[in-house]
């Protein structure tokens, strides 16, 4: 008969080993993402608001009017000022030095682009238009649209959209020229003698309201009054003298740049006036 073999004493406290291991392991894991997380805070919100700033430089800005004449998004003053103060914080992130010539140029092309869509319905009814002029991106609006004959004071209704563009400027690293322009129809009345008077205090109102909504930096605007004599149409008929009563807001970057020359850019992105030689 053989003889009997002892069992093996089963130990009922071995999973205790697995468990220290997996809290040790969780332990470093939660310590390695608070390290992370304080690492540097600040170049976090660059990073943030670097991000948030590419978004709007492509179009998908979430504020945007619509194609209504006054935008119902810009009616709560919350989000406008929060609007305003997220711009203000891109400037401080992404500036115009880090830009070539010609990244310069597209990205003003692309501004165009997205408030062109953005105000798809003021464009359509003729009351803004957007070009690219000799020294920058050319903002017109036109007084039909803003403003009441004789005045320099803003329609309320169109604040809005005002409120937006300020909003939209604000988030580029660029300075902005107000300038306000008449027809050569003369006018005398109780506020303005000339049309002198009326197209600068056209152009200081418009820098006046986007300085008090905050949106855009005060050492980055300027404003300019030039009576009838910048016309882009013939004042004999009362098509061309709409078309020359405005207020052009000129988005002007402090690179020399001659946007209404061809120009190309060489291997290293500088970018080069074409002359016909």
């Amino acid at each position: 008969m053989n003889p009997r073999v002892p069992r093996a004493r089963v130990g009922h406290d071995r999973w205790l080993v697995s468990y220290a291991d997996f809290i040790t392991l969780l332990f470093g894991f939660f310590v390695v993402l608070y390290a992370f997380a304080r690492a540097d805070e600040k170049k976090q919100q660059q990073v943030s608001h670097a991000i948030d700033t590419a978004f709007h430089a492509m179009g998908m800005a979430q504020n945007a009017p619509g194609a209504s004449p006054a935008p119902a998004s810009a009616g709560n003053s919350s989000d406008q000022d929060s609007t305003a103060q997220s711009a203000q914080s891109a400037n401080s992130v992404v500036t115009e030095d880090i830009l070539t010539p010609i990244q310069i140029r597209d990205d003003l092309d692309r501004l165009r682009l997205d408030l062109t869509h953005s105000l798809s319905g003021q464009v359509a009814s003729h009351s803004i238009s957007l070009e690219m002029g000799r020294d920058g991106l050319v903002i017109s609006l036109r007084e039909a649209g803003f403003f009441q004959s004789g005045s320099a004071a803003p329609k309320p209704e169109a604040l809005p959209t005002l409120r937006f563009i300020a909003a939209r400027l604000g988030a580029t690293p660029y300075d902005l020229r107000i300038e306000g322009h008449t027809d050569n129809v003369p006018i005398h009345n109780a506020q303005f003698n000339s049309n002198w008077e009326l197209s600068t205090a056209r152009a200081t109102g418009i820098a006046q309201l986007f300085l008090e909504l905050k949106a855009i930096s005060p050492d980055r605007i300027s404003a300019a009054g030039y009576a009838e004599y910048h016309p882009v149409a013939g004042n004999a008929t009362p098509e061309g003298r709409a078309e020359n009563r405005r207020v052009d807001l000129v988005v002007l970057p402090r690179t020399q740049i001659n946007f209404a020359a061809p120009a190309s850019a060489d291997a290293t992105g500088t970018w080069h006036k074409v002359t016909d030689e």
